[in-house]
């Protein structure tokens, strides 16, 4: 049965292409286009694409209240949903609450419940938020969310780049999303979870321990798993290998 929440969360949302659903669940602090840009057009050419924002405001985030959301932006009836980070957490909960409307899931660099470090990254995160030091936080963000390699493989014309590409990226909303993060648990979802489901891990991930992500495979009934040699934004690190396991995915399940 499709459950309904008492406080809906209004979302930014557009749709493209035609065909079977998919719906896209993006990272805390992230976006449709910073987390699946390259993906979408992809995905369009065989699917009808629903691609949400999260509010860009400071509106409070309940998980099954976001979950809820997404499922009633969706443009199908049945869709696949693809989560990353955050976004993975959003897509089991809708999973569980709309078993009739979810068809398939993609969990990319998940977490069902934030551990140690995770609440500990949040922390450094809001710090520089709060005194809006934007540069700081650019720092933070290169050295976390990207593996070493991919880091310190970059030239130093580009380093400075991607820094100030970071600081100057204000996203909306994102004290709630990583009030959100603290607080998410689908520890007790997971084993409730009854449709086919490929849990993608990266394997060099400071931000969120990959030990999340093994987690996820292992106590989803079922789940295939996948690893990409990436840090935690494995879309940006691992591009055409992120794409290749979505599409022959869906493909495989006829999604």
């Amino acid at each position: 049965m499709t459950n309904i929440s008492a406080n809906p969360i209004v979302l930014d949302t557009r749709v493209s292409g035609t065909g079977p659903g998919i719906v896209l669940a993006h990272g805390a602090t992230g976006s449709i286009d910073a987390n699946f840009g390259p993906l979408i057009p992809l995905l369009a050419e065989a699917h009808t694409v629903t691609a949400s924002d999260y509010p860009a405001d400071d509106t409070h985030l309940e998980l099954d209240a976001l979950a809820d959301a997404l499922v009633a932006d969706a443009a199908t009836e049945r869709f696949a949903l693809i989560g990353f980070s955050l976004g993975t957490a959003v897509a089991v909960r809708a999973a569980v609450r709309h078993p009739d409307r979810v068809a398939g899931l993609v969990l990319a660099a998940g977490i069902a419940k934030a551990d140690n470090r995770t609440r500990l990254a949040l922390d450094i995160w809001d710090a520089f938020l709060e005194r809006g030091d934007r540069e700081s936080f650019a720092r933070f963000a290169l050295h976390a969310a990207f593996s070493p390699a991919f880091t310190n493989g970059l030239p130093p014309q580009e380093v400075a780049a991607a820094l100030a590409g970071i600081a100057g990226r204000e996203p909306g909303g994102a004290a709630a999303q990583l009030d959100l993060i603290r607080r998410v648990d689908t520890t007790a979802d997971l084993a409730a979870v009854a449709v086919p489901t490929l849990v993608v891990a990266a394997t060099g991930d400071l931000l969120v321990d990959p030990a999340n992500h093994r987690f996820l495979a292992a106590h989803l009934p079922g789940a295939e798993y996948a690893e990409l040699e990436s840090g935690h934004v494995l879309m940006a690190e691992k591009t055409q290998e992120w794409h290749r396991l979505v599409l022959d995915f869906l493909e495989r399940h006829g999604l």
